[in-house]
């Protein structure tokens, strides 16, 4: 994930809004406000359904080596 500078997220190759109920989580589950972030991480993300970001997480290292979760 990429913060861009109009605010919206880049995952990937697709670019998506942020939700008015939208949070991102760090590493330590704390809320983090997007203008705070800079940089690519590896996260976590659950879209609404009109297909905008409603959550992003943050991944420790030890998170990422596991296999993601299949739905």
């Amino acid at each position: 994930m990429t913060m861009l500078p109009d605010g919206s997220v880049a995952l990937g190759k697709r670019i998506f809004a942020i939700s008015p109920a939208g949070q991102i989580r760090d590493a330590n589950n704390r809320i983090v406000l997007p203008a705070t972030l800079s940089g690519s991480y590896v996260v976590r993300v659950r879209l609404a359904p009109d297909g905008q970001l409603y959550r992003a997480w943050i991944l420790t290292a030890e998170e990422v080596a596991q296999p993601a979760p299949k739905f």
